[in-house]
């Protein structure tokens, strides 16, 4: 035994398994981390330098994972009706009915200075006492015709991707977040399955030990640890019972917990109630919008000012009349984009989507379920291991030339 253990060449080969698993460990760590780093390309385009596999596709990424999931578990108007336009018009006039007189004297000391400080004080609290009564009515009107045209108005999809793109680093969250059992799976895989390839190497090395016998294994490692990975993660599709054990791909059997960490991320994070507003009145349907808004908002000057419009008429004259009607409207509509940030408000209306979402999204089926990973694996997903392969290869060279002592001449 001491024999043994003081020979050299026992040692060597002991090395290879060893050196395999490194090598298998190395590679998927290396794969995972192409995959989403760096988030803006280094080196110099279009060959020389790397950009991660999913920045480097940002929209493409966001469009197949909003395809797999938000389009198959809510339509607009189910998400809609979730963030409860009642509730929402309730909370605009809660934010506005403490600010009426704020508002007015803004607006009024902007465009009309010199008529607004001429006015008595009791006809001043007449235009804020109006403009306090009329406004529930008008938002109710307001957030209710809105909520009938929401599927014109709102394109949630052009939404998500959108942000997505734009913030690289988010998506990659939503991945790693969604899949980090699977990606730390993936780097110890690569240890294990390393490992027993390994022992295959030695056994090989020890009866036919070619010069090309130890890169070639290397290749090997490089490549089956990566590629075994993947197929562990995402099959079979549906369980299996074979004795006691039940199998299925590991990440179909997180579905419940994959489906409450995305639907957190994307409710509380991007389909936020400020961020539907937003793309509301900015998006593509944004001017259709913000003439609805102020379409609701114009009668409340025309009822304001009915306690003495023919003298208001004269003192704005008819362009200004006009002009103020516009100005309220815009005002109407910065009020209605800054309503929305109050973080309690926003929480608790993204509870209530991600409770629908969740519930959604645990009754997908599993071929429907997979496609939330999947893609940031199969796109370049042969790059990868290739990338593995070749690492594998040269470790393969380095051991044949440092360890073994062997040369290529």
């Amino acid at each position: 035994m001491t024999d043994l253990l003081t020979n050299p060449e026992f040692w060597q080969y002991l090395s290879i398994p060893v050196i395999a698993a490194l090598i298998g460990w190395s590679t998927n760590w290396l794969a995972i981390k192409m995959t989403f780093y760096p988030l803006e390309f280094i080196g110099k385009p279009p060959l020389l330098g790397w950009q991660g596999i999913i920045p480097s596709k940002a929209r493409k990424m966001a469009a197949k994972s909003v395809d797999a999931t938000i389009a198959k578990i809510g339509t607009v108007q189910e998400i809609f009706e979730q963030i409860d336009p009642k509730v929402l018009a309730a909370h605009i006039i809660h934010t506005v009915d403490p600010r009426v007189e704020e508002y007015v004297d803004e607006l009024m000391l902007r465009e009309y200075p010199t008529f607004w400080e001429n006015l008595p004080a009791s006809a001043r609290k007449m235009v804020y006492d109006r403009v306090r009564k009329s406004t529930p009515q008008l938002v109710d009107n307001l957030v209710e015709d809105i909520s009938d045209n929401i599927e014109d108005l709102l394109d949630i999809k052009g939404m998500v991707i959108d942000r997505l793109a734009r913030d690289k680093k988010l998506l990659n969250r939503i991945f790693l977040e969604c899949g980090d059992v699977e990606f730390r799976f993936i780097v110890n895989s690569g240890l294990y399955f390393g490992f027993l390839f390994g022992i295959i190497q030695m056994g090989v090395w020890f009866l036919y030990p070619a010069i090309w016998v130890l890169p070639l294994f290397g290749l090997l490692v490089g490549w089956a640890t990566n590629w075994i990975a993947l197929n562990v993660i995402f099959r079979p599709l549906h369980e299996h019972k074979v004795g006691p054990l039940r199998i299925q791909g590991l990440f179909l059997k997180r579905q419940p917990e994959v489906a409450e960490s995305f639907c957190h991320i994307v409710t509380h994070e991007i389909l936020t109630v400020g961020n539907i507003i937003d793309a509301i009145l900015g998006g593509p349907k944004g001017d259709r919008a913000r003439n609805m808004v102020k379409k609701h908002i114009k009668p409340l000057v025309d009822e304001t000012a009915g306690m003495g419009k023919a003298l208001t008429q004269m003192a704005f004259g008819p362009t200004g009349f006009a002009t103020l009607k516009n100005q309220v409207g815009e005002k109407a509509l910065a009020i209605s984009q800054s309503s929305f940030s109050n973080p309690v408000f926003e929480r608790d209306r993204a509870r209530a989507v991600e409770a629908i979402m969740v519930e959604r999204m645990n009754a997908l089926s599993s071929e429907e379920f997979q496609d939330l990973l999947r893609p940031c694996f199969q796109e370049d997903e042969i790059k990868l291991i290739l990338v593995g392969a070749f690492l594998g290869m040269i470790a393969g060279v380095c051991q044949l030339v440092f360890v073994f002592g062997e040369s290529f001449t």
